[in-house]
């Protein structure tokens, strides 16, 4: 497949990812889209495309929404393509559509490009991440509670599946505040990321069983 529609609205990003496909596939034709009914028309010109999406600069209204789309495109090959992915939001996604490949922007040059190329041959990649969310299950603990009530409510947002616009938007706050908010987070609890942060919320129970592994 040489077709490739890019839905990323990180610049820096989206062209570092044309410049990667022009010299993997120099015969690559590269389509790049700026919103949900941009890249609908897209494919409904160009159906058999790798779709290369960052969900979380995307403005799709729901996980549902995005399934749906993904339903509607059948030759289509996609790749979620983030630094932000919340565990739930994955385990959702590729327990409802196994055909969908996940790679995180701080992976490896040789990891992105295999997660590109498979998902030209049709072919299902997953990072270590996606991997550990698929498959391993995640214990119940009780960690040391060192966060306030107001960093609790956006762990707990974070945790079920909310970006950082979503939350923002929701608790009538700035972007910088919830981004605040969520370095201060990271650094109490001592992790690096949205999926270790998910599985503090749930030892912490902030998030129960049922809303985890929905």
């Amino acid at each position: 497949m040489n077709h490739y529609i890019l839905a990323d609205n990180q610049d820096i990003t989206r062209e570092g990812l044309i410049s990667l496909l022009k010299t993997i596939n120099p015969d690559a034709v590269i389509v790049v889209v700026g919103s949900c009914e941009e890249l609908l028309k897209a494919l409904n010109l160009h159906p058999e495309s790798v779709v290369v999406l960052d969900y979380t600069l995307f403005n799709f209204s729901s996980t549902d929404h995005l399934l749906n789309m993904v339903a509607g495109a059948e030759e289509s090959s996609w790749l979620l393509f983030s630094d932000e992915l919340n565990e739930i939001f994955l385990r959702r996604v590729l327990l409802s559509d196994e055909t969908i490949s996940v790679v995180m922007k701080y992976n490896s040059r040789e990891n992105i490009i295999k997660a590109l190329e498979n998902a030209a041959n049709y072919e299902t990649y997953l990072c270590d991440t996606a991997e550990s969310i698929v498959h391993n299950k995640t214990p119940f603990l009780t960690p040391h509670d060192n966060l306030t009530a107001t960093e609790k409510i956006i762990l707990r947002e974070i945790a079920l599946g909310k970006m950082t616009k979503e939350i923002a938007w929701e608790k009538s706050l700035s972007f910088h505040t919830v981004n605040t908010h969520r370095r201060n987070i990271f650094r109490k609890i001592g992790v690096n990321n949205v999926h270790e942060a998910s599985k503090y919320a749930l030892r912490a129970g902030l998030i129960d069983m049922m809303d985890y592994y929905i």
